[in-house]
Order: C-alpha cells, then sequence, then structure tokens
C-alpha cells in the first residue's frame, strides 16, 4: 500500500503564464449563423482532417469558444507504422465508446492489444504518432484517456523503459503549447485523472539498485530511490526549466528520520515527481478554480510513499519572488478531487524559497495517541476510535440520566453521597474529553493554531480531570475502609474533590501551555494534542495520569487485602465467596479507577507494536461504556433505586388512570 502526497505552492502575486502557441490550423475565424442571444450554443465542424466539433456559447453577444473536440488520433493512428497493424481487430464500429463526453470513434482501451502485441517492454510504438499530434483539446483529451487507460491496464511490472516512454506521452500535453487548450475538454475532471493516472503509474514503479532512479523530460520528471528504516534522512531536489529563464526552479522533497523510523527493515521506495507547467494547466481546467483562488507560484511536487509514512517536506522555490508575495502551501485530495489548504502548512518563507510540512489529513486520529509520542494512523486503530467513541459517549449520557434518576434514593450517607458525586463528575470529565478529542479530528481546527491550541488545552484538563477524580474516588475507598480521616463533613469532602478533581488538572494544564506555547511547543504538527518532538509537553498528561493509576492499583490491593481476610473457622464455601467478591471489587475498580490506562506504558515506548496501540486504544476507547456498566449497572443500590422509581411512576400512572375511570369521577364529568 502506497500514500500519495501531491503538493504545490501558491501565493497572492501576479504568476505570469508562460507564452501560448495555438496551432494555426484550429484557429481560422470559425463563427456560428445566427443572431447571437444571452447563453444560447452553436457548434461548428472542425478543419479538415480532424474529427469531432468546436462548442460555442453567446457571452455579452459575442460568440465563444466553450468546448472542443477535435481529434486526429485514432487507434489506427497510432499503430499506423507498425507492419502488421492491418492484423489487428481495432476498427472503430467493433467496439463501443468509453470516452466520456468525447465523440472520437475509436474505443482507446484497445490501445492495450496493439500495446502488449507491438511493444510489450515500453510502449516505443506508440510515441511517433502521439508526439506528432498537434495539441487540441480533443487530441488532449484522447491522451488523458490513453494514460489512464496504460494506468489501469498495463501497470502491473513498470519498468524503466516504460516510465521513460509513458513520460514522454504525458510530456507532449504538458507543454506549454498545449496549456490553453486544457480549458475546453469536455470533461471537467480531465486534468484531475490526468493527475491521478500519473500517480498511479509511478507507483508501480519498479527501482533497480540502491542509487536513484531518475527519468526526465521537459515538463515532467520522475525520480524514485529505496528508502530504510535506519536511514537519516531522504531527499528528491528537482530543477526543472522554464520558459524565459536563465535557470531552472528548483524544488526539494525529504522524508524525515522520524518517518523512515516507522518503515520496516526490509527495504521500501520512495518516489517523487516534479511538473513545471501542470500549475498552469489547473488554472486552465474548470475543476481548479473550485477550491482554488490563488495562483501557483511553483513546481507542483507529487510524493509517493508506502502507507505508514504520513509526514513529508517540501521546498519550493518561487517564480514571483516578491517580497509582498503571501505564500501558501497547499496538497492535493485525491478522492474530493480538489485542493486541500488544510494539508500541508508553512513553516518558512525565506530567500524566494519556500518550506512546506505536509501530512496526510484523511485519516481519524488514533485514541491511542494520548499516551504515544507518535501518531499512529492506521484503519483498524480509526475504527476502534469511531467505534469506540460513539459508544464511549452514548454510554456516558445513559449513565448522567440514570445517576440523575436516582439522585434522592442512593445519597443517603456521606460516603455514598460522595461517592455518586465521584461516578457524576468522571462521567462528565471523561464526555468533555472525548468531546474535545472528537473536535480535535477536525482538519480546519488542526490548521488553525490558536483553534488547535485550545482544543488540545480542553482535552488536556478534562482528562487530567477524569484521573484526578478517580484519584479522589480512591480516597474516598480508602476512607470508607480504613476511615483514615475520621468523620468529616458533606461540606469538607464536597471542596476537597473539586480541588482534586478540576483545581489540579487546570493548574497543570495552565503551567504546561505557559510555559511551552510560548515556542509554539504546546501542540503536535499533525494533532491537536500535546507535543512530543519538541518540547515534550506530552509528559503534563503521562507522568499525572501514570501516578494516578499507581496510586489506584494500590488501592486495588488494598481492597482485596480487606475483602480476602475470612473470618476463623470459616468453611471453603465462604472462601469461595470471599474470593468471588474479591474479584467482583476489582472487576468494578479497575475501569473505573483508570488501571486500563496503565497499558499506555507500552505506547510510550518509541517503537511499540501496533498491537499494543490496538490494545490500549480497545481499553479505553469503551471507557465511558465500563463506567456505566460497572459503575452504575452492576451497582445493587443503584438498580434497587431505578426499579423502586420505574415502579413508583407505573403505580403514578396506573392511579391517575383508575382515577379517570372511576364511577364517582364520571358522574362529575356528567354533572358538568
Amino acid at each position: 500500500m502506497v500514500c500519495c502526497f501531491v503538493c504545490f505552492l501558491a501565493t497572492e502575486c501576479f504568476y505570469h503564464r508562460p507564452k501560448i502557441h495555438i496551432n494555426v490550423s484550429l484557429t481560422h475565424s470559425y463563427k456560428c449563423h445566427g443572431s447571437c442571444v444571452s447563453s444560447s450554443n452553436c457548434t461548428q465542424p472542425c478543419a479538415k482532417h480532424f474529427r469531432g466539433e468546436i462548442g460555442f456559447i453567446c457571452n455579452q453577444k459575442k460568440w465563444q469558444k466553450s468546448t472542443e473536440t477535435c481529434t486526429s488520433l485514432s487507434v489506427d493512428a497510432l499503430f499506423k507504422d507498425v507492419n502488421d497493424a492491418s492484423s489487428l481487430s481495432l476498427a472503430a464500429s467493433s467496439f463501443p465508446l468509453i470516452m466520456p463526453n468525447f465523440p472520437a470513434p475509436d474505443p482507446i482501451a484497445d490501445v492495450a492489444q496493439g500495446i502488449r502485441l507491438h511493444c510489450p517492454l515500453d510502449y516505443a510504438c506508440i510515441l511517433d504518432a502521439v508526439k506528432s499530434s498537434e495539441v487540441t483539446s480533443g487530441n488532449i483529451a484522447f491522451i488523458v484517456q490513453l494514460l489512464k487507460n496504460i494506468s489501469a491496464e498495463l501497470s502491473d511490472a513498470v519498468t524503466q523503459e516504460k516510465m521513460k516512454s509513458y513520460s514522454e506521452v504525458a510530456n507532449h500535453i504538458l507543454n506549454t503549447t498545449a496549456i490553453s487548450n486544457w480549458a475546453f475538454i469536455r470533461d471537467p475532471n480531465a486534468s484531475s485523472d490526468f493527475l491521478e493516472s500519473v500517480n498511479s503509474f509511478a507507483r508501480k514503479l519498479h527501482i533497480q539498485g540502491d542509487s536513484e532512479n531518475t527519468v526526465k523530460e521537459l515538463f515532467i520528471e520522475t525520480k524514485g530511490s529505496h528508502i530504510y528504516h535506519n536511514a537519516s534522512e531522504k531527499s528528491f531536489r528537482f530543477s526543472m526549466s522554464r520558459s524565459n529563464a536563465t535557470h531552472g526552479i528548483l524544488g526539494l522533497v525529504e522524508i524525515p528520520r522520524q518517518e523512515l523510523q516507522k518503515l520496516s527493515p526490509s527495504a521500501s521506495q520512495a518516489i517523487g515527481i516534479a511538473f513545471p507547467t501542470l500549475g498552469a494547466v489547473l488554472r486552465e481546467a474548470h475543476w481548479s478554480n473550485l477550491s482554488l483562488s490563488k495562483p501557483i507560484n511553483g513546481l507542483i511536487l507529487s510524493v509517493v510513499l508506502p502507507e505508514s509514512l504520513n509526514e513529508v517536506i517540501l521546498t519550493f522555490e518561487k517564480i514571483n519572488k516578491s517580497q509582498n508575495a503571501n505564500a501558501q502551501c497547499v496538497g492535493w485530495h485525491s478522492k474530493q478531487r480538489r485542493w486541500d489548504v488544510h494539508a500541508c502548512k508553512m513553516t518558512s518563507d525565506a530567500g524566494g524559497m519556500v518550506r512546506c510540512h505536509c501530512n496526510r489529513s484523511n485519516a481519524v486520529m488514533s485514541f491511542s495517541i494520548l499516551m504515544s509520542p507518535r501518531s499512529m494512523r492506521d484503519a483498524v486503530l480509526s475504527y476502534i476510535t469511531c467505534i469506540g467513541l460513539s459508544v464511549s459517549i452514548l454510554s456516558l449520557l445513559i449513565c448522567l440520566i440514570i445517576e440523575a434518576t436516582v439522585w434522592s434514593r442512593v445519597v443517603v450517607t456521606e460516603i455514598s453521597y460522595m461517592r455518586h458525586v465521584c461516578i457524576v463528575n468522571i462521567a462528565v470529565s471523561l464526555l468533555m474529553a472525548n468531546v474535545w478529542f472528537i473536535i480535535g479530528w477536525d482538519n480546519d481546527i488542526r490548521a488553525q493554531g490558536h483553534w488547535c491550541v485550545a482544543v488540545t488545552f480542553f482535552s488536556h484538563v478534562f482528562y487530567l480531570s477524569l484521573f484526578f477524580w478517580m484519584l479522589f474516588k480512591a480516597l474516598l475507598i480508602i476512607y470508607g475502609i480504613l476511615v483514615v480521616f475520621g468523620r468529616m463533613l458533606k461540606s469538607h469532602m464536597m471542596a476537597i474533590g473539586f480541588i482534586v478533581g478540576y483545581g489540579c488538572p487546570l493548574a497543570i494544564a495552565i503551567t504546561t501551555v505557559a510555559v511551552t506555547e510560548p515556542e509554539k511547543g504546546y501542540v503536535r504538527t499533525d494533532a491537536c494534542w500535546l507535543n512530543w518532538g519538541k518540547t515534550r509537553a506530552l509528559f503534563a498528561f503521562v507522568i499525572p495520569a501514570l501516578v494516578v493509576v499507581a496510586v489506584n492499583l494500590l488501592v486495588v490491593l488494598a481492597v482485596a487485602f480487606n475483602t480476602q481476610r475470612p473470618s476463623i473457622g470459616s468453611s471453603k464455601s465462604q472462601e469461595m465467596a470471599i474470593v468471588i467478591r474479591m474479584s467482583k471489587n476489582v472487576a468494578i475498580l479497575t475501569p473505573l479507577l483508570g488501571l486500563t490506562w496503565g497499558f499506555g506504558v507500552a505506547t510510550l515506548i518509541e517503537d511499540s507494536p501496533l498491537v499494543v496501540h490496538i490494545i490500549f486504544a480497545s481499553l479505553n476507547a469503551f471507557q465511558g461504556f465500563f463506567i456505566l456498566l460497572f459503575g452504575t449497572i452492576m451497582d445493587h443500590k443503584t438498580r434497587d433505586a431505578l426499579r423502586a422509581r420505574m415502579s413508583s411512576l407505573k403505580g403514578k400512572s396506573r392511579a391517575v388512570e383508575n382515577a379517570s375511570l372511576s364511577p364517582t369521577n364520571g358522574s362529575r364529568l356528567m354533572n358538568r
């Protein structure tokens, strides 16, 4: 599996388009007959030797060209120089048309048959026909579909020779002479399909040897190399020519060391692709304007990486180096066919060079990020997190409803009152923490630094509150068993509970953000959670959490010791009952007092396996359900109070119903 980054630099500065050369045979005067009425359409045939038509639309009382399908390419034309081309059953009338909105009579899918017969090693047999064709809109659309079909049908093993031929075909429609004609292709997704096809083909490139494999054309350059988990870094440097310039445009792709360390010990491969003119093509294409208003001011860089890698650093040289230009790094969202301004973040802009940090943002943040120094993004972890948090939030809401229903019946002593206060605040803290955690998934929030800091702060506070309320509950259990504090007033208990439960987390979170945020080290670059690489701010959560877990573990042991002391002369059945009661106490205390978070210690190890993160995420994403089950439903006093409450409500409803049906009530109604 691989992931792909497609990014470029956009600025507010004026972008100088390359000079466009339109083929003379297609630019003679075409005029529609009849009056030009607003929004009316007409068509005209193409020039001689071209199939298709040219569409016009009336705009401001003038006929303006809107679409063009003029093509000189065909299956026969591609193989006209092959001696036995006549033996191929490639007649257009024999096959269905597959090109969308394209009137050419040739089924491009059948080019695969000709390639397999005549040039299976390098696709060279179609190059002459493609490179000699004029870059009309129809021919561009034909070639885009051709590249798309080759990527889908003929790219099981892409050799250096195949990559070379494929690049030559792509280079032909990226030429400066072709740019303006992309705007008249009927299919608005043509440029998007082209980009996806090139990436799809390149990702199957077989890298030979340990040296960098380079396939260079004037308007597209591909570089591939093996990458290793123990390397310090990996980079691809591009210098692409452009018109009216004395030097090429520079671009640099860097894979940082922390990303390479995620790889398996066996060799993987990375591929970088640079396009100097594709930015101008995208400006001409219909779909690019849907999500981007700023001109493109540099190379477009596409990077194909192993699935486990999430981050890449890209450096662009500006075409226009105006000091007033406001640079912006943009990434391509392949599923939604749009540019995503939140996929990349600019980290520096100096000397005409802009450095961008890009990461995949289409995966849900894993719950294991709360303890782990690295952000694990895996499909299994994402599903566990989504399902677990949904169940957890629903369970916590049910828990709070039940507590509100039975409150007056269960808080009969100071200890029981404070116990239920703890359960309610544990549920509220975890509920709020989960909500803030979900808010942090939003790419818009991640991209806006101050909002991401706010989300991280509140997540930090409420997750710590969860632990400190668990700590206070542990102290209450010790108080109930050993009565070390003597009899304490309810008001004093409440004061201590809120100081411990909310005061301590606020103090820790405020101190952490005050110390780390001036250096921009409070949050991570790829998630709205505490930083690790720069400031180790994650320790402000991990250390308090693990200290509370350790204290709670001691409480569980104290409870187990207290409940397993049998009286003298007890029978075997009594001993078994004590063991069962002890097991029940441990089962109830474990999720409530946060011992499941102890598995987070394993996620702190930098190279911890995926299964550790899955176990941690599974236990903690469902913690709200555990609280409902063990803290509320399994408590027999709560169940008894809930049954009594339900019986009371049923009794009242029956009394009202009986009263309404009684003879006395009926006579009164008749008298009225």
